[in-house]
């Protein structure tokens, strides 16, 4: 959810190195899940091409083979991907082992925490709060939370909405301030997450500079709940969830630290020269706004092709997401919500990603209709595994 963090909240743009870490899994590298696609063979074939087609559809296809370099390569207990062509056909993959313990096959398509993809939803549900004239963008917070932002360098009447959204505000994070044991363990109230980064000073004045701060996220959630009466998640389900039939996708309730559906385990290890952790039973309240939903990697194809369709949003509203600022210097660039990242193959990619201990999430669409998420089971701490968890999107997308 954010680079400078934890490991255990971290941010879905990792725009700082020196942070990673090369390990490889034995347990599970013996195991890599290969999917079987259907394949038409051309009429009065020779024998030779037969052979050839068989040899063919006996490999795997690229993006297999990219989740196959996560779990071989870079120590990735499970990979899961789904795919959607711009027909609307969709494939998905695994690749691993579901469980170290008892060495279980992957779920296809199982449900994992989505992290910092929540930030995409609650974006949504304050922009569709402008567009019904509730919320202004370029209103400030103090507006609907009159005195609640105040600190060193830090004032909520001179931040708006926008920067919130936008990551512009120079909010200070609050994640870099809780260790692993309190994310897993410990249920934080969103005021309590606000607290802990306003005891520290501005990262920068507002509207001056980019940087990524979960912190923005807890304030447009609170907001949410000010204009509207009722609880963020409550808000979600009802403008996002259930409107568009996310069957797979929920926010956990207060003290929920299961994952409701079929899952692969989720790992995490912090410093890097100590043993794979589980830790798929967590309390998420660290992420609330910021990180805290759960989902599965077709339904967050679902909502973001839902969302660059226009099912989601007014054109006005839509337009303001997609307006973009450069983060960082791989050609990320960050909207309100929603980023935009290169393809290889020409034109780029809307979505956002997301971290959380146990899980990361990458992936998006493209305005032409192409979907594509990947999940592993483990946060990559080394630039290679980043890079390739990248790749199998790219793949996916180029294919």
């Amino acid at each position: 959810m954010r680079a400078q963090t934890r490991q255990g909240l971290r941010s879905s743009t990792r725009q700082q190195g020196g942070r990673r870490r090369r390990a490889v899994s034995a347990a599970a590298a013996v195991a890599i899940g290969v999917m079987t696609l259907g394949a038409l063979a051309p009429p009065a074939a020779s024998a030779s091409d037969s052979a050839a087609s068989a040899a063919a559809a006996a490999r795997p296809d690229a993006v297999q083979q990219a989740l196959n370099t996560l779990v071989r390569d870079d120590g990735m207990p499970a990979a899961l991907a789904s795919v959607q062509d711009r027909n609307g056909r969709i494939r998905t993959y695994t690749a691993g082992v579901g469980d170290l313990t008892t060495g279980s096959k992957v779920p296809r398509d199982g449900q994992v925490r989505i992290g910092s993809n929540t930030k995409a939803f609650t974006a949504v549900v304050v922009l569709q709060l402008v567009g019904e004239g509730k919320i202004g963008l370029d209103a400030t917070v103090d507006t609907y939370l009159p005195g609640l932002v105040r600190g060193k360098g830090i004032d909520g009447r001179r931040i708006t909405v926008r920067q919130l959204l936008q990551h512009t505000s120079g909010l200070p994070e609050y994640g870099i301030h809780v260790d692993d044991d309190e994310i897993r363990n410990r249920y934080f109230e969103p005021r309590e997450l606000l607290d802990i980064a306003l005891r520290y000073k501005a990262d920068a004045a507002p509207g001056t500079t980019w940087g990524y701060s979960n912190t923005n996220y807890v304030l447009a959630g609170l907001i949410v709940q000010k204009v509207t009466g009722r609880p963020l998640a409550e808000e979600m389900g009802r403008r996002i969830i259930k409107r568009i039939g996310l069957r797979h996708t929920y926010f956990p309730t207060p003290g929920e630290m299961t994952i409701r559906e079929p899952h692969p385990h989720g790992y995490h290890r912090n410093p890097a020269n100590t043993p794979l952790r589980d830790f798929t039973e967590m309390d998420p309240s660290a992420g609330w706004a910021a990180g805290q939903l759960i989902s599965t990697n077709s339904d967050l194809n679902r909502f973001f092709t839902a969302l660059l369709a226009g099912r989601l949003l007014p054109a006005a509203q839509l337009a303001e997401m997609r307006t973009t600022v450069p983060a960082g210097t791989s050609g990320l660039r960050y909207g309100l919500g929603l980023t935009s990242r290169p393809l290889s193959c020409g034109g780029v990619y809307w979505g956002h990603g997301g971290d959380i201990a146990g899980y990361e999430t990458r992936g998006g669409v493209t305005d032409d209709g192409r979907a594509a998420n990947v999940a592993v089971t483990n946060i990559p701490t080394d630039e290679a595994a980043t890079q390739h968890v990248k790749d199998a999107v790219d793949r996916a997308l180029c294919g």
